[in-house]
């Protein structure tokens, strides 16, 4: 937002400096982001001043230029060389003197330097009025009053208008500083406190009055719920031209382009009272009537800037007798606006619901000034008054007569709020005792009226165009950020609190977990909860019913909320992928997000994704293992683990997310699902190498684990043997058939089986294959013997011969 120093000071009568200036607004929370230089015209014609033409004689070398001597003020006249063919003895002229910088059309600057023109000195340049930034005149020089006193300084003629200009960084929450007078009622609060006791100066509307009563137009608010108050005025014989130098120039200031006289009084009132406008020519709107109404879906509207719109059933809309011919609060009509042709006009002045305005900005895809006020909330209260201040002016600029009476349709006034503040609480969250005096001076140099006063408290009223304070703690921010956040003393004094909290809270397994997988070489992301409802069409797990939807969404892209992490993950790997970094790998915890018909449910997630290789390029490793299947695996199981949970079941999965892939459950509770992400999903997020995935159910595994108990057990002092089988088995044959055989076989003294290796190929019958399986047993009582060992691997033996087929090798 671009408040002008010089508007500013017209509400406030300040002798502090821009600089200075800046510094309060910022540590009143209006943070000053930059200040900016304007000036009407660019380098303030310094350097120009005027002159007298003393002499003009004909230029010796040079048919069409001539030789001056011209009078500045200085001790002795100077020599200038002009082509102007309207120069003359007498007159009196600007003059641009040596090291002077002048601005072409373009902004390139130029420097007036001492020089010759064919062969004769010219200290200056007498100048023509495109040449200083002042008209688009080149006919000839200009030619100024013969009463101006020569040496007078260009800039005290032509009123030149310097201002500096703050671009404030505004909170959203802070809609009643949307404006120059706002931020002055600010500023006024934050003097005080600094014991600068100065006036709000604002202006007056005495003058309004209606002159005749020629021009009535009927207005109708059908919708009184997204219309809560709607006022407006006819003004007739209005002249519509340009709009006088000074309020061009506090337009520009602020980066706005000047229109016509009528619509810069418009915004000239929304900047300076934060009251958006809208001038409708009156001759345009049929019936000489209005009504504030929804219009029936699809309803074709041409917007002021020319395009041709559809409007949404719930767009609010300012109509005459026959069409729509505004979209209320955000965008005016084509065929209804103010040009050089009009005579007569309505002036609407309207607070419009802010919820309302901004789905339809959003829907249109407009962002104006107007709505940008609206959408936030404006001030009830100065509807009708900002609405005479523009007539006035419509007046002082466009001459008219006010030709009707003003229409106010306000029929349930939005209320101020009543708040409590307890000065006890205000101590707690400040930090510090501020004086009750103190206290009130702040809130009522705030606009916050004091209602009643005790030991423990205020009873407040807090106007209603500070609709972000309705709260006591909302009171309480108010108070410091005028006081000043910088004025409060920190303690030297350090307290610390220590809660008890079990060792289960999710956040200290997250972060255990986090730590490990950011051991091996993951990276977190964070992705949004926001999505496309397409991808519920790329499962069949997945259901579109089931997506919860976005009441008003920033775009279809960010419509509901996700059904799973897998997507986010993948619009990550292909983003990266795109950006040619191949070798990922990423985890994520988040929330998914379902909607049934009974109740709306969120699960908490663990989300794993790996693709390409597992090991960044080494000198060292010559290696390239891919992260496949069996390494994803690996990091599932070393997760599990990790967090103690040792038993569960494996068992295949088919699902349409994975090619392959696994499903670990406990009983009836699931707690992972891992495998390789399909073609068909990788091909949707333009994907083109494998990916494994890992979704880690992480309420049902934070479930389990609050179940484990923790068991302690001496470290055996007897030794561990290890006795290995080389196995021929058929092809269909899996390792857990071994696993689950040996475990069966033997249940007290088999701690570990484990394959260290797997042979296919020559040498080997057709549809076999080699398991080299170690066996690792134990006794923590004593030391085995041989005839111990050797009993239990016969056993063994027999028992993979006879269920499994297999044959020693």
């Amino acid at each position: 937002m671009k408040i002008s120093y010089n508007w500013l000071r017209q509400f406030i009568n300040i002798e502090w400096t821009p600089e200075q200036t800046s510094e309060i607004l910022t540590d009143l929370g209006l943070e000053v982001e930059g200040l900016e230089k304007y000036q009407s015209v660019k380098g303030g014609l310094e350097g120009v001043v005027v002159g007298k033409v003393l002499t003009c004689k004909k230029h010796p070398n040079a048919d069409k230029l001539k030789i001056t001597t011209v009078d500045l003020g200085a001790d002795a006249p100077v020599q200038i060389v002009c082509g102007a063919p309207n120069v003359a003895a007498g007159q009196k002229v600007p003059v641009a003197t040596v090291g002077t910088t002048l601005y072409a059309k373009d902004g390139e600057a130029w420097k007036i330097k001492k020089g010759k023109i064919r062969g004769e000195e010219s200290l200056g340049m007498i100048c023509a009025e495109d040449e200083l930034g002042l008209g688009e005149s080149h006919d000839g020089i200009m030619v100024l009053d013969e009463t101006l006193n020569v040496g007078t300084p260009a800039a005290d003629i032509f009123e030149i208008e310097n201002d500096t200009v703050f671009e404030i960084g505004l909170t959203p929450n802070r809609a009643d500083a949307m404006s120059h007078y706002g931020t002055a009622r600010d500023l006024k609060a934050g003097l005080l406190q600094k014991e600068v006791k100065v006036e709000l100066i604002t202006p007056s509307v005495s003058a309004f009055n209606v002159e005749n009563r020629t021009l009535k137009m009927d207005v109708d608010v059908i919708d009184k719920a997204l219309a809560h108050r709607y006022c407006g005025v006819t003004i007739s014989g209005i002249k519509v031209t340009e709009s006088p130098q000074w309020l061009q120039h506090k337009l520009k200031a602020i980066g706005l382009s000047p229109i016509n006289n009528i619509v810069d009084v418009t915004n000239y009132v929304l900047h300076e009272l934060g009251q958006p406008l809208h001038a409708f020519d009156a001759n345009k709107i049929e019936g000489d009537k209005i009504e504030v109404k929804t219009l029936k879906q699809g309803t074709k509207f041409i917007t002021l800037d020319g395009v041709e719109r559809e409007l949404h059933e719930e767009d609010l809309m300012i109509c005459d007798a026959e069409k729509p011919i505004c979209i209320a609060g955000v965008f005016g009509g084509l065929d209804s606006g103010v040009n050089e042709k009009t005579k007569s006009i309505f002036l609407e002045s309207a607070y419009f619901n802010p919820v309302s305005v901004r789905k339809t900005a959003k829907r249109h895809g407009l962002n104006t000034d107007a709505s940008f006020r609206f959408e936030r909330g404006i001030d009830p209260n100065i509807t009708e008054y900002a609405l005479k201040r523009a007539a006035l002016l419509i007046q002082e600029l466009a001459g008219g007569d006010i030709t009707s009476d003003i229409v106010d349709i306000y029929p349930k006034k939005i209320e101020d709020f009543q708040v409590r503040l307890s000065f006890e609480n205000a101590k707690k969250i400040i930090g510090e005792e501020i004086p009750k005096e103190t206290i009130k001076s702040i809130l009522t140099s705030l606009d916050i009226k004091v209602n009643n006063v005790t030991e423990t408290g205020l009873g407040l009223t807090v106007p209603a165009f500070r609709n972000d304070v309705q709260r006591e703690a909302d009171v309480i921010e108010e108070i410091l950020r005028v006081y000043g956040y910088n004025n409060i003393n920190i303690s030297n004094k350090l307290n610390a609190s220590i809660s008890s909290m079990s060792r289960f809270e999710d956040f200290k397994i997250q972060n255990t977990i986090g730590n490990q997988l950011a051991g091996q070489g993951f990276f977190e992301i964070l992705s949004n909860s926001l999505t496309t409802p397409s991808y519920a069409a790329l499962s069949k797990q997945l259901k579109t019913e089931h997506n919860i939807e976005m009441l008003n969404p920033l775009s279809n892209e960010l419509s509901v909320l996700r059904q799973s992490l897998i997507f986010s993950g993948l619009e990550a790997i292909s983003y990266n992928i795109n950006r040619k970094r191949q070798d990922l790998k990423l985890f994520e915890f988040g929330k998914t997000y379902l909607n049934f018909s009974e109740q709306k449910e969120e699960h908490k997630h663990l989300a794993i994704f790996a693709t390409g290789s597992q090991d960044s390029e080494s000198w060292n490793s010559n290696s390239k293992l891919k992260s496949d299947f069996f390494y994803l695996k690996g990091v599932v199981t070393a997760i599990l683990s990790r967090l103690g949970v040792s038993r569960y079941n494996e068992t295949p999965i088919k699902s349409d997310l994975f090619s392959e892939g696994v499903s670990l459950n406990l009983g009836k509770i699931k707690l992972v699902d891992f495998g390789l992400v399909t073609k068909s999903v990788l091909k949707y997020f333009d994907v083109s190498q494998e990916v494994v995935c890992a979704d880690f159910h992480w309420d049902a595994i934070l479930d389990v684990i609050k179940r484990n108990k923790i068991i302690f057990k001496a470290i055996p002092k007897y030794p561990e043997v290890r006795r290995d089988f080389a196995l021929l088995l058929d092809d269909n044959v899996t390792f857990e058939s071994i696993h689950k055989i040996a475990k069966q076989t033997e249940k007290q003294l088999l701690k570990n089986i484990n394959l260290f290796d797997v042979y296919q190929g020559k040498n080997l019958p057709k549809g076999k294959k080699s398991y080299a399986v170690g066996f690792t047993l134990l006794d923590e009582n004593k030391t085995l013997n041989d005839k111990q060992i050797d009993k239990i691997m016969k056993k063994l033996q027999t028992n993979f011969e006879k269920q499994l087929g297999a044959e020693l090798r």
